[in-house]
């Protein structure tokens, strides 16, 4: 099996996949990319046990077919030394020794055998189908990825929750303490179903989307999903269980209301945060008609910082305490310039929302507080 590729765009294809490859494997073929070639077209496979990323390279003066699973480290390593150059592969079908030629050089090592690499998971004949606009999957994965857990005891909540109906589509992440809920009305199934992407699959697609155009297809049955884009084909397995019900702790009478810059508020976070306590990360939102004090302390090294921002607050006078860190990627997540929080006392969540909506486009983000001391 012989031929002839660009050396900057395998390259750019393996980088894209190679995310997926664990550092550390069960299997030690799953430390390798499968390529395949058929005709003039080189497949490329990196997988981990659950989730499997395939893209295409057009390959030019080829001879013969067949596949071959080669060490990624053995593939990528010397690439990004590279400059942009055609590189010749030489395989040895008997042996899978492979010799790669280059302007000035050469290297050789020896690969494995193709048909060793592990098979995608076949889908039921139930599955159903979702299409959506790459721009439109992208934008709920990468606003609600950053509220997933990492919790072992309760796995559901360590991905996307994707909730199907026919007028529109939900992406909810929570991790107990934050949830993000964004609704568009872009996308719609043929009927109600749902399902759990896990995170890693979640961030490869957050990495791949912006390079893509035109129409995702989404097939999946209860396990497992089968995405397909332009450039690349992703196969990963669902997060089983029953995500709970996010609707139901979701506030809905809440008579304090404050408006304000988003930036503003955001940056006075990062300032007085630095003064909190690091167990805690708390500050202090005290509330009042035209001004809202950003406050933190840490007792034990006497610090303490408190800056004022001035708002449209209609509601009681208040106190009421968030981690900081919570608060900082909500507000780092929220696409608007100004956002609205909305409250009904001190121990019960608060909403922070953009005030101004991307069309189509309904975003909710939910943050639990904090006990205060006084």
């Amino acid at each position: 099996m012989k031929f002839v590729v660009s050396s900057a765009t395998l390259l750019n294809h393996l980088q894209a996949i190679s995310r997926v490859i664990n550092s550390k494997n069960t299997l030690p073929i799953l430390d390798c990319f499968l390529l395949d070639l058929k005709n003039s077209t080189l497949t490329l496979t990196a997988a981990d046990s659950e989730t499997r990323l395939e893209t295409l390279v057009e390959v030019n003066s080829t001879e013969g077919e067949g596949s071959l699973a080669i060490n990624a480290k053995n593939l990528l390593d010397p690439l990004r030394e590279l400059p942009d150059q055609p590189l010749t592969f030489d395989i040895n079908d008997e042996t899978l020794e492979v010799f790669i030629y280059y302007h000035n050089g050469k290297y050789n090592f020896v690969g494995l055998k193709g048909d060793e690499y592990p098979e995608p998971k076949v889908l039921k004949d139930s599955a159903l189908k979702l299409t959506i606009d790459a721009e439109t999957l992208f934008s709920g994965i990468n606003r609600t990825v950053f509220a997933t857990a990492d919790d072992e005891l309760r796995p559901v909540m360590n991905g996307i929750y994707f909730d199907i109906t026919t007028d529109d589509l939900t992406f909810v992440a929570s991790d107990g303490h934050k949830l993000v809920r964004v609704t568009t009305t872009e996308a719609k199934g043929d009927g109600r179903s749902s399902f759990i992407l896990p995170k890693k699959p979640a961030n490869l697609l957050k990495s791949l989307l912006p390079r893509e155009s035109g129409t995702v297809e989404i097939v999946f049955d209860e396990n497992n999903a089968y995405i397909s884009m332009s450039s690349y084909k992703m196969v990963c397995r669902f997060v089983e269980g029953r995500y709970p019900n996010y609707n139901s702790v979701i506030p809905q009478n809440n008579p304090n209301s404050i408006k304000l810059d988003r930036l503003a508020l955001l940056n006075a976070l990062k300032r007085v945060s630095v003064f909190s306590n690091p167990a805690s990360s708390l500050v202090k939102l005290q509330l009042s008609e035209e001004k809202i004090v950003v406050s933190a302390q840490d007792i034990d090294f006497l610090t303490a910082a408190e800056e004022m921002i001035p708002c449209n607050y209609d509601g009681n006078v208040m106190n009421i305490g968030f981690k900081a860190a919570f608060l900082i990627d909500i507000l780092n997540n929220i696409p608007s310039s100004d956002v609205r929080i909305e409250l009904s006392d001190p121990s019960r969540a608060g909403l922070i929302l953009p005030v101004e909506k991307e069309e189509n486009e309904d975003m909710l983000t939910l943050l639990m507080p904090m006990m205060l001391n006084d």
